[in-house]
């Protein structure tokens, strides 16, 4: 019985160390935020979602919003845990006033995730290549999508709610 206690008080010391050693994602991604934007005038985000395990086990995808000198923003960032640690790997944005009614864009190394800001209501589905994308209902009448597909340069594809379909060009930031 003696071995049966000191066992699990052994095992809750090893859990409770592990657990404390441990950086929390959302710890993470605010500190890194602010470090990069340390002494912005009128700089803010707000972390909109996350996702754990996406494509893999320790990773995760965050979108959030920023307000900056560009003014509103919207990002994606995939993230990997290696070493207990979390690892900023790509991050791509897009901006709710662009011309177009749909604006995306890729990330270039594997994991593709296809993601961009939707302004137009009547878009009821958006696909990267043949991966369906999840859209977000950011604010009124800003949404975002983001699909992750297991192929680069694909075609994406708006699906209305009419039923009409549409290929739509990668928006070129440069």
């Amino acid at each position: 019985m003696k071995f049966a206690y000191l066992a699990i008080a052994i095992l809750s010391i090893l859990l409770i160390v592990g657990c404390s050693q441990q950086q929390t994602f959302e710890i993470f991604f605010d500190a890194k935020m602010e470090k990069m934007h340390s002494g912005e005038d009128g700089y803010s985000y707000k972390l909109v979602q996350k996702e754990f395990n996406v494509v893999h086990q320790d990773d995760a995808l965050a979108v959030f919003k920023e307000n900056n000198a560009r003014g509103e923003q919207i990002f994606i960032a995939y993230f990997e845990k290696e070493d207990n640690q979390w690892l900023w790997r790509q991050t791509r944005g897009a901006e709710w006033d662009s011309p177009v009614k749909v604006n995306w864009s890729s990330m270039n190394q594997a994991p593709f995730i296809y993601s961009g800001a939707i302004s137009d209501n009547s878009i009821a589905e958006v696909y990267a290549g043949d991966e369906p994308a999840k859209i977000i209902d950011v604010e009124e009448g800003k949404r975002f999508w983001y699909a992750i597909s297991p192929t680069e340069d694909v075609k994406v594809m708006m699906v209305k709610k009419d039923g009409t379909k549409e290929i739509v060009e990668e928006i070129d930031y440069e």
